[in-house]
Protein backbone atom coordinates (compact mmCIF):
# COMPACT_ATOMS: atom_id res chain seq x y z
CA UNK A 1 0.00 0.00 0.00
CA UNK A 2 1.63 3.40 -0.91
CA UNK A 3 0.44 5.00 2.48
CA UNK A 4 1.90 2.69 4.16
CA UNK A 5 5.25 2.94 2.25
CA UNK A 6 5.06 6.70 2.80
CA UNK A 7 5.09 6.13 6.34
CA UNK A 8 7.92 3.86 6.48
CA UNK A 9 10.08 6.01 4.42
CA UNK A 10 9.22 9.57 6.78
CA UNK A 11 10.09 7.72 10.10
CA UNK A 12 13.00 5.88 8.33
CA UNK A 13 13.97 9.22 7.15
CA UNK A 14 13.86 11.59 10.32
CA UNK A 15 14.17 8.59 13.01
CA UNK A 16 10.70 9.28 14.51
CA UNK A 17 7.66 11.03 13.81
CA UNK A 18 4.04 11.34 15.89
CA UNK A 19 1.28 9.98 14.98
CA UNK A 20 -0.33 13.79 14.67
CA UNK A 21 2.57 14.46 12.05
CA UNK A 22 1.62 11.33 10.11
CA UNK A 23 -1.72 12.05 9.75
CA UNK A 24 -0.64 15.57 8.22
CA UNK A 25 1.88 14.11 5.87
CA UNK A 26 -0.52 11.59 4.59
CA UNK A 27 -3.87 13.31 4.67
CA UNK A 28 -5.58 10.87 6.68
CA UNK A 29 -6.89 10.69 10.31
CA UNK A 30 -4.71 9.66 13.46
CA UNK A 31 -7.11 6.52 13.54
CA UNK A 32 -6.07 5.20 10.12
CA UNK A 33 -2.43 6.06 10.76
CA UNK A 34 -2.35 4.26 14.57
CA UNK A 35 -3.78 0.71 12.23
CA UNK A 36 -1.03 1.86 9.64
CA UNK A 37 1.69 2.06 12.67
CA UNK A 38 0.45 -1.85 13.87
CA UNK A 39 0.60 -3.14 10.27
CA UNK A 40 4.15 -2.01 9.83
CA UNK A 41 4.98 -2.79 13.55
CA UNK A 42 4.01 -6.37 12.96
CA UNK A 43 6.28 -6.51 9.75
CA UNK A 44 9.26 -5.05 11.66
CA UNK A 45 9.39 -2.20 9.69
CA UNK A 46 9.44 0.42 12.40
CA UNK A 47 8.56 0.18 16.04
CA UNK A 48 5.42 1.42 17.64
CA UNK A 49 5.73 3.90 20.76
CA UNK A 50 2.82 6.06 22.69
CA UNK A 51 1.61 8.54 20.49
CA UNK A 52 3.84 8.27 17.57
CA UNK A 53 6.77 5.15 15.63
CA UNK A 54 10.28 4.97 15.67
CA UNK A 55 12.58 3.31 13.07
CA UNK A 56 14.07 -0.03 13.41
CA UNK A 57 17.35 0.94 11.75
CA UNK A 58 20.50 2.15 13.23
CA UNK A 59 23.13 4.33 10.98
CA UNK A 60 24.91 1.77 8.89
CA UNK A 61 21.81 -1.00 9.18
CA UNK A 62 20.18 -2.25 6.19
CA UNK A 63 16.67 -0.65 5.83
CA UNK A 64 13.60 -3.66 6.27
CA UNK A 65 13.29 -6.15 3.08
CA UNK A 66 9.63 -4.60 3.62
CA UNK A 67 10.44 -1.10 3.29
CA UNK A 68 12.87 -1.92 0.32
CA UNK A 69 10.79 -4.00 -1.82
CA UNK A 70 8.38 -0.82 -2.68
CA UNK A 71 11.29 1.19 -3.07
CA UNK A 72 11.64 3.04 -6.56
CA UNK A 73 9.63 0.08 -7.64
CA UNK A 74 9.45 1.42 -11.92
CA UNK A 75 13.21 1.66 -11.61
CA UNK A 76 13.51 -1.67 -10.13
CA UNK A 77 11.12 -3.34 -13.07
CA UNK A 78 13.16 -1.40 -16.03
CA UNK A 79 16.68 -2.58 -14.62
CA UNK A 80 14.85 -6.14 -14.36
CA UNK A 81 14.20 -6.05 -18.11
CA UNK A 82 16.89 -4.72 -18.95
CA UNK A 83 19.08 -7.60 -16.90
CA UNK A 84 16.93 -10.30 -19.13
CA UNK A 85 17.20 -8.76 -22.03
CA UNK A 86 20.83 -9.98 -21.65
CA UNK A 87 20.67 -13.15 -20.64
CA UNK A 88 20.18 -15.88 -23.40
CA UNK A 89 17.61 -18.56 -23.12
CA UNK A 90 19.95 -21.80 -22.22
CA UNK A 91 22.14 -20.17 -19.59
CA UNK A 92 23.04 -20.81 -15.85
CA UNK A 93 22.83 -18.13 -13.71
CA UNK A 94 23.27 -17.50 -10.16
CA UNK A 95 20.47 -14.96 -8.82
CA UNK A 96 21.50 -12.57 -5.60
CA UNK A 97 19.40 -11.59 -2.98
CA UNK A 98 17.87 -8.38 -2.10
CA UNK A 99 14.61 -6.81 -3.79
CA UNK A 100 15.96 -6.02 -7.25
CA UNK A 101 17.49 -9.02 -7.70
CA UNK A 102 13.40 -10.31 -6.57
CA UNK A 103 12.31 -8.57 -9.65
CA UNK A 104 14.31 -9.91 -11.89
CA UNK A 105 13.17 -13.40 -10.51
CA UNK A 106 9.90 -12.47 -11.27
CA UNK A 107 10.86 -11.06 -15.22
CA UNK A 108 13.02 -14.61 -15.34
CA UNK A 109 10.28 -16.96 -14.11
CA UNK A 110 8.88 -18.21 -17.50
CA UNK A 111 12.44 -18.38 -19.72
CA UNK A 112 14.53 -21.15 -20.42
CA UNK A 113 17.04 -21.03 -18.02
CA UNK A 114 18.80 -22.45 -15.24
CA UNK A 115 18.74 -20.66 -12.11
CA UNK A 116 20.06 -20.99 -8.74
CA UNK A 117 18.49 -18.43 -6.35
CA UNK A 118 20.21 -16.83 -3.48
CA UNK A 119 17.35 -15.76 -1.36
CA UNK A 120 13.83 -17.76 -0.24
CA UNK A 121 11.63 -14.69 -2.02
CA UNK A 122 13.31 -15.18 -5.11
CA UNK A 123 13.32 -19.25 -5.28
CA UNK A 124 9.59 -18.51 -4.27
CA UNK A 125 9.12 -16.05 -6.94
CA UNK A 126 10.62 -18.85 -9.32
CA UNK A 127 8.43 -22.17 -8.43
CA UNK A 128 6.33 -23.24 -11.19
CA UNK A 129 8.60 -21.49 -13.85
CA UNK A 130 7.15 -24.29 -17.01
CA UNK A 131 10.87 -24.04 -18.21
CA UNK A 132 12.98 -23.03 -15.33
CA UNK A 133 15.38 -25.35 -13.72
CA UNK A 134 15.90 -24.62 -10.53
CA UNK A 135 18.40 -25.06 -8.59
CA UNK A 136 18.52 -24.40 -4.75
CA UNK A 137 21.74 -23.60 -2.58
CA UNK A 138 21.93 -25.09 0.53
CA UNK A 139 22.59 -22.67 3.70
CA UNK A 140 20.73 -20.47 6.38
CA UNK A 141 18.25 -17.70 5.28
CA UNK A 142 18.71 -14.20 7.32
CA UNK A 143 15.69 -13.13 9.13
CA UNK A 144 13.54 -10.89 7.03
CA UNK A 145 15.61 -11.08 4.26
CA UNK A 146 15.99 -14.56 3.65
CA UNK A 147 19.08 -14.53 2.06
CA UNK A 148 21.24 -18.00 1.62
CA UNK A 149 23.93 -17.77 3.56
CA UNK A 150 26.66 -19.39 5.73
CA UNK A 151 29.76 -22.25 4.66
CA UNK A 152 26.77 -24.38 2.82
CA UNK A 153 25.92 -21.84 0.60
CA UNK A 154 29.12 -21.01 -0.32
CA UNK A 155 29.94 -24.63 -0.62
CA UNK A 156 26.74 -24.88 -3.16
CA UNK A 157 28.31 -22.15 -5.53
CA UNK A 158 31.73 -23.34 -5.78
CA UNK A 159 30.58 -26.82 -6.60
CA UNK A 160 29.03 -24.96 -10.20
CA UNK A 161 30.01 -22.34 -12.77
CA UNK A 162 27.92 -19.96 -14.03
CA UNK A 163 27.17 -18.19 -17.30
CA UNK A 164 26.15 -15.05 -15.52
CA UNK A 165 26.26 -13.56 -12.03
CA UNK A 166 23.39 -11.20 -11.01
CA UNK A 167 24.29 -9.67 -8.30
CA UNK A 168 22.77 -6.92 -6.06
CA UNK A 169 24.03 -4.34 -3.51
CA UNK A 170 23.86 -2.15 -0.75
CA UNK A 171 26.31 0.60 -2.32
CA UNK A 172 28.66 1.19 -5.21
CA UNK A 173 31.13 3.44 -6.26
CA UNK A 174 34.04 2.88 -8.40
CA UNK A 175 36.34 4.22 -5.36
CA UNK A 176 34.87 1.81 -2.86
CA UNK A 177 33.65 -0.71 -4.86
CA UNK A 178 30.61 -3.10 -3.95
CA UNK A 179 29.65 -2.85 -0.97
CA UNK A 180 26.94 -4.82 1.81
CA UNK A 181 25.39 -4.38 5.35
CA UNK A 182 26.27 -7.88 6.23
CA UNK A 183 29.45 -9.86 6.24
CA UNK A 184 28.40 -13.05 5.54
CA UNK A 185 25.98 -11.41 2.61
CA UNK A 186 29.28 -9.96 1.14
CA UNK A 187 30.92 -13.75 1.36
CA UNK A 188 28.22 -15.59 -0.71
CA UNK A 189 28.27 -12.32 -3.12
CA UNK A 190 32.09 -13.14 -3.40
CA UNK A 191 31.41 -16.54 -4.05
CA UNK A 192 28.35 -16.05 -6.23
CA UNK A 193 30.77 -13.68 -9.00
CA UNK A 194 33.57 -16.18 -8.65
CA UNK A 195 31.58 -19.05 -9.96
CA UNK A 196 30.50 -16.76 -12.94
CA UNK A 197 31.82 -16.10 -16.31
CA UNK A 198 30.36 -13.09 -16.25
CA UNK A 199 29.13 -10.45 -13.47
CA UNK A 200 25.99 -7.79 -14.09
CA UNK A 201 25.44 -5.45 -11.00
CA UNK A 202 21.80 -4.18 -10.28
CA UNK A 203 21.62 -0.43 -8.53
CA UNK A 204 19.07 1.28 -8.77
CA UNK A 205 20.18 5.49 -8.40
CA UNK A 206 19.95 5.44 -4.25
CA UNK A 207 22.99 2.87 -3.86
CA UNK A 208 25.74 5.17 -5.88
CA UNK A 209 25.09 7.48 -2.48
CA UNK A 210 25.81 5.49 -0.02
CA UNK A 211 28.69 2.56 1.32
CA UNK A 212 27.99 -0.01 3.29
CA UNK A 213 30.51 -1.27 5.58
CA UNK A 214 31.42 -5.20 4.36
CA UNK A 215 33.66 -4.84 1.17
CA UNK A 216 32.77 -7.23 -1.36
CA UNK A 217 34.91 -6.54 -4.63
CA UNK A 218 36.47 -3.54 -6.78
CA UNK A 219 34.33 -1.99 -9.04
CA UNK A 220 37.06 -3.33 -12.10
CA UNK A 221 35.79 -6.87 -11.32
CA UNK A 222 32.16 -6.15 -12.47
CA UNK A 223 31.28 -7.12 -16.12
CA UNK A 224 28.60 -5.04 -16.58
CA UNK A 225 26.32 -2.02 -13.88
CA UNK A 226 22.57 -1.86 -14.99
CA UNK A 227 21.22 1.06 -13.05
CA UNK A 228 18.12 3.51 -13.50
CA UNK A 229 18.43 6.87 -15.04
CA UNK A 230 18.48 8.84 -12.14
CA UNK A 231 22.13 7.62 -11.12
CA UNK A 232 24.94 9.94 -10.83
CA UNK A 233 26.57 11.03 -14.24
CA UNK A 234 29.89 11.32 -12.17
CA UNK A 235 29.46 7.91 -10.44
CA UNK A 236 28.61 6.50 -13.81
CA UNK A 237 31.49 8.17 -15.60
CA UNK A 238 33.76 6.50 -12.93
CA UNK A 239 32.68 3.36 -13.18
CA UNK A 240 33.05 3.40 -17.00
CA UNK A 241 37.14 4.42 -16.04
CA UNK A 242 37.45 0.84 -14.75
CA UNK A 243 36.45 -0.62 -17.42
CA UNK A 244 32.63 -1.36 -16.26
CA UNK A 245 30.01 -1.13 -18.94
CA UNK A 246 26.96 0.81 -17.57
CA UNK A 247 23.64 0.93 -18.73
CA UNK A 248 21.10 3.14 -17.42
CA UNK A 249 17.55 2.50 -17.92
Amino acid sequence: MERHRQIAEAVWKVGRLSVAELAELTGTSEMTVRRDLEVLSEQGVLERYRGGARSVVLRGEEPPFKLREHEDGDAKHRIAEAVAAMIDDGEAVVLDSGTTCLEVARVLVHRRLTVMPLSLHATNALVGGPQLRLLVPGGEPRPGELAMTGPLTEASLAALRFDTAVIGCCGLSARHGLTAYDLADAAVKRAAMAAAHRVIAVADAGKFARTALAFVAPAAELDVVVTDSGAPVGQTDALRAEGVTVRAV
